[in-house]
C-alpha cells in the first residue's frame, strides 16, 4: 500500500471568506493527499498572541512549525489570489521551491499586479499554474497520486 504524498496548502488567511475557501480546498485535497493546511494543522500568530506569548517568540513558533511542515511536505499548493500575492504565500512559494518540492500555483482571480501576470519569480517558481480546480484536481491527481481513495464530491 503506498502512503498519500502530503500537500502543504499555502493560502492567504485573514479573513472568513479566506479561511471558510481554504478549508473547502483542503477538505477536497484530503481525499487524495496528506492536506497540512496553516490555519488547521499549524500555529496562527493572533491566537499565540491571545494566549499571552510575546510577539517575537509567537513569530517564531509559528515560523519554526511552518518551516518543519513544508520540510516535511511532498508538494506545496500555492492560492495566488489577489491584485498582490500574500506575502506568507510568496515566501512559502520560494522556500519550497528552494527546498526541492513540487510546487503548484491555483489563482482563480483576474487581477494582477504585472500587465504580463504575476511576477516571474512566482511564475517560474510553480510547475504549472491553475485557473480552476478542475483542473487543478484532474492534473495533480494523475501526476502524483494515481490511486485516488474515493471520487471528488
Amino acid at each position: 500500500m503506498t502512503s498519500k504524498k502530503r500537500v502543504y496548502l499555502a493560502a492567504p488567511l485573514f479573513n472568513e471568506m479566506e479561511l471558510s475557501y481554504n478549508k473547502s480546498l483542503a477538505n477536497k485535497l484530503s481525499q487524495y493527499f496528506d492536506v497540512f493546511l496553516p490555519q488547521e494543522d499549524g500555529l496562527l500568530l493572533r491566537d499565540l498572541i491571545r494566549s499571552g506569548l510575546a510577539y517575537e517568540k509567537a513569530e517564531r513558533m509559528v515560523f519554526d512549525a511552518d518551516i518543519q511542515a513544508m520540510q516535511e511536505s511532498d508538494i506545496l499548493i500555492a492560492i495566488l489570489n489577489g491584485g498582490h500575492i500574500d506575502e506568507g504565500v510568496a515566501f512559502e512559494l520560494g522556500f519550497s521551491y528552494a527546498t526541492g518540492k513540487r510546487c503548484i500555483g491555483f489563482k482563480t482571480d483576474i487581477r494582477q499586479a504585472l500587465p504580463s501576470g504575476n511576477n516571474p519569480m512566482i511564475n517560474q517558481s510553480c510547475e504549472k499554474i491553475f485557473d480552476s480546480e478542475d483542473t487543478l484536481f484532474k492534473w495533480i491527481i494523475k501526476h502524483y497520486n494515481p490511486a485516488p481513495t474515493r471520487p471528488i464530491k
